[in-house]
């Protein structure tokens, strides 16, 4: 199993380093050629208007739109998950619409409102897992095809949609591979 980390910003190195600590083959994506050669994708954390032009610039975007309906499994991190609604709040775009869920972007508010908090996270973890929210979005509504699989004050922070994951904060960067487990198991 091979596991891409889409490469234009963000957290990379951080998820490749934790899939490797699982055991899974994990490598960075920029080219369609590197997409093309594995079995799901991780979208990181970063800023997604600048993720998202790149996306359009390269097509790879549309490249990703395709293989995801076509079943390749896919987990978008704090930007990643704007990345993946179909909504996002008082924007008139998307990136790649995948995910029937409404994000709204900078949440939480700025990079001095970044916090971190212990929570269990039910069908990931037992014990309380480190979440990390760094200029993090949530979703404000989902349709009911998507499994809601944890809330923070009655926003949604983490969802599953099918083969798509979606967290409004940063597992890669604890040293808890709870959440990198959960996705290899959809894979």
């Amino acid at each position: 199993m091979k596991v891409g980390v889409l490469a234009f910003q963000g957290a990379v190195r951080e998820h490749i380093y934790m899939l490797k600590k699982i055991g899974v083959k994990a490598f960075p994506v920029r080219k369609k050629e590197e997409l093309l050669d594995v079995d799901a994708l991780i979208l990181p954390g970063g800023e997604s208007t600048v993720i998202g032009k790149f996306l359009k610039e390269t097509g790879l975007g549309q490249e990703i739109i395709k293989l995801v309906k076509s079943g390749m499994p896919i987990w978008g991190t704090c930007a990643g998950m704007i990345l993946l609604a179909k909504h996002i709040v008082n924007e008139n775009y998307v990136h790649l619409g995948l995910m029937d869920i409404w994000v709204k972007r900078n949440a939480y508010g700025s990079q001095l409102d970044s916090f971190v908090i212990k929570k269990p996270v039910p069908g990931i973890s037992e014990k309380p897992l480190e979440l990390v929210f760094i200029r993090a979005p949530y979703a404000e509504k989902a349709e009911p095809c998507v499994e809601v699989i944890l809330e923070l004050d009655g926003k949604i922070v983490a969802a599953r949609q099918d083969k798509m994951l979606a967290t409004a904060f940063h597992p890669e960067v604890t040293e808890d591979v709870s959440f990198h487990k959960f996705f290899v198991e959809m894979i």
